[in-house]
């Protein structure tokens, strides 16, 4: 009797667990969950802000010690204390001639944590080269880049409105990478409305990016590309399924989308091709990777991952504008001072 109440209850162990009723664990267990249509859900509101840079710092290895996590992680929660506490009412007008700053502490939304990718705290979003780092030029990369910035370097920083970054001009808002929110590759701001919604539907995904409210449409199924001489912002992409995870397709991206090096931009060629993968890992995370082939402008093919979590609250319209009305203003103080400067010449 004994025995055959023992091995009835390892029956019913066994077919509770099954169902996922027996441990706290496997109650938790995740299933992807399914549009409509079949293809796996990734719709929601997602959050791709990190302190980890785009590119890591030379002579560094891939993944932060915890002591490093945790003292980069702390001091960036003690500087936000500090940024966020009142100016004084009773201060003193700046010096003649310096800024007078921007926003403190508390507008921003930067990332409070160190990008997490396979139990990894990574110290670059970058993943190869194994530098984590873009790689060199090739000598049509580099030339394109000098004949850029050469025929940029005749004008003014103020002499047309065509000269003020693309953010200024609510055009496109740059990440990290230069490349906008929305990319391709899509990297954080560095700064605030890190915030990206998808919507699906059964022959397309969409993408809408806080920052600048700008939208990327990424058509599903057998891609019938664009003409090469129409080149799009985010360009023309295209998406596939493979298993639980979003394969896209990216060319013709257009040729002021080009990325950065120190600050320093990179126009690429029309050749250029980015891959993406997007993958659930489960009800709050994300894994984004990236790879960029572009054989006339870089020496090696180049890539990394970011995660995205689960942001539970509103995207609010962003009130930026093509043509920001501002910048007649910017221009008009530019004109000012050079008037003074040459009233005020010898």
């Amino acid at each position: 009797m004994s025995v055959r109440y023992s091995t009835s209850l390892l029956g019913l162990c066994l077919l509770t667990a099954a169902a996922g009723i027996f441990t706290p664990g496997a109650a938790q267990e995740w299933v992807h969950p399914r549009t409509p249509d079949g293809h796996p859900d990734l719709q929601g509101t997602w959050r791709n802000a990190t302190m980890t840079p785009f590119q890591r710092r030379a002579g560094q290895g891939p993944v932060f010690t915890p002591e490093e996590v945790a003292r980069l992680e702390q001091g960036f929660a003690d500087r936000v204390v500090q940024g966020a506490q009142p100016s004084d009412p009773n201060r003193s007008a700046p010096p003649t001639g310096q800024g007078v700053g921007s926003y403190n502490q508390i507008w921003f939304e930067q990332g409070e944590r160190v990008a997490v990718v396979n139990g990894e705290p990574r110290t670059s979003l970058i993943t190869y080269p194994s530098n984590g780092r873009i790689p060199a030029l090739t000598a049509e990369g580099q030339e394109r880049k000098d004949e850029y910035h050469g025929f940029r370097s005749q004008f003014g920083q103020y002499d047309h409105p065509e000269l003020r970054p693309m953010a200024e001009r609510c055009i496109v808002y740059y990440g990290l990478s230069s490349t906008g929110l929305l990319g391709p590759p899509m990297a954080p701001t560095g700064g605030y409305n890190n915030n990206l919604r998808i919507i699906q539907t059964a022959d397309h995904v969409m993408i809408y990016a806080e920052m600048i409210h700008d939208i990327r449409i990424i058509r599903l199924g057998e891609p019938n590309r664009l003409p090469s001489h129409v080149r799009p912002w985010f360009g023309d992409s295209w998406g596939h399924w493979e298993g639980n995870t979003l394969v896209v397709e990216t060319t013709n991206i257009h040729p002021d989308m080009g990325y950065n090096e120190q600050s320093d931009k990179i126009p690429n060629s029309e050749d250029l091709k980015v891959i993406e993968r997007f993958t659930r890992l489960d009800e709050d995370n994300i894994l984004y990777e990236f790879e960029i082939q572009d054989p006339r402008t870089y020496t090696e093919v180049w890539g990394g991952q970011i995660p995205w979590a689960k942001f539970d609250e509103q995207i609010y319209e962003y009130a930026c504008h093509e043509g920001n009305y501002a910048l007649e203003n910017v221009l008009r103080g530019a004109r000012y001072q050079e008037r003074q400067a040459a009233q005020n010449k010898p």
